[in-house]
């Protein structure tokens, strides 16, 4: 609910290969972000359409940030398209860190992000391509089986603060059309739904996928399933041991470079293309 702010509430749109958000700025901390809200907004037909809402908020202003105010400044309060709670969106967090200078929030350089999956670490050049720490991405032992369009599929099963299962097929073209959640045996693996990768090798060092992102469908670039990509790739038999990978999505292409501690950087775009205004009467309405 937006308390006493009166009018329009202000909004930007922008994204991260071409995985697109809605950013609400909401300094005050008096915007009240509900499922029902963050789906409408990110309805293509019926709102500003996305794959996802970011709200940015102070830290000490919203509880599930206050426990990180003393290291980040601000929360990056991450919604999917279907209005439910992500713990870390990659691309979104290139993109909740250029607003933040872009904004004036923050000078350009070295900055930090808290989330649900604690305290990210990202660098902002004045312009330019936006690098997020990522932490480590955990591969579970053992696989576990996806299918989609009719066929079935070895995965492993990768934690990068949100679940991920990665399958390595022969062509992209393998997913099918991607328009429903790919099946998981067994689904006790991901009591809470999972995101589902679908990975080619291209060469040395690179792979390319396509990505199921749960509560949202396909979508062009998924941060933290670039982060699952690379681990499950670089333990597979013969990998390339480099520790600086390309990882190609439909949206465009990531660098990723693994820290000897085992987290992972991710460098890539983060692009803010418009913002604008919500009239109040259909905040109302949705919320």
């Amino acid at each position: 609910m937006i308390h006493d702010q009166p009018g329009a509430v202000p909004f930007l749109k922008g994204h991260g290969t071409e995985n697109d958000f809605v950013l609400l700025p909401d300094l005050d901390g008096r915007l009240e972000l509900t499922p029902s809200l963050a789906a409408a907004l990110c309805d293509r037909r019926a709102g500003i359409g996305a794959d996802g809402v970011l709200r940015v908020v102070p830290s000490r202003l919203d509880p599930d940030g206050a426990p990180y105010a003393d290291e980040a400044r601000f929360f990056m309060d991450y919604r999917n398209a279907d209005g439910s709670l992500a713990q870390m969106c990659g691309n979104g967090a290139r993109v909740f860190a250029r607003y933040l200078v872009t904004a004036g929030l923050t000078p350009s350089g070295a900055l930090r992000i808290a989330t649900r999956d604690g305290v990210k670490w990202a660098h902002v050049p004045p312009d330019g391509d936006v690098t997020v720490g990522m932490g480590p991405a955990v591969v579970a032992p053992g696989t576990v089986e996806v299918s989609v369009a009719g066929r079935s599929f070895d995965a492993v099963a990768v934690d990068v603060g949100n679940p991920h299962a990665v399958a390595f097929v022969d062509d992209l073209d393998d997913a099918g059309r991607l328009l429903d959640p790919p099946t998981v045996i067994p689904a006790a693996a991901f009591p809470e739904g999972v995101n589902v990768e679908f990975v080619v090798e291209r060469g040395p060092a690179q792979v390319a996928f396509r990505v199921f992102e749960r509560g949202v469908g396909e979508t062009r670039s998924c941060g933290t399933g670039a982060c699952a990509v690379l681990a499950a790739a670089r333990q597979r038999p013969g990998a390339d041991p480099s520790d600086r990978w390309t990882v190609d999505v439909p949206g465009g292409r990531l660098t990723l470079t693994v820290g000897a501690d085992g987290d992972i950087a991710m460098t890539g775009p983060a692009v803010l293309v418009a913002e604008g205004e919500i009239r109040r009467e259909w905040w109302e309405a949705h919320r």
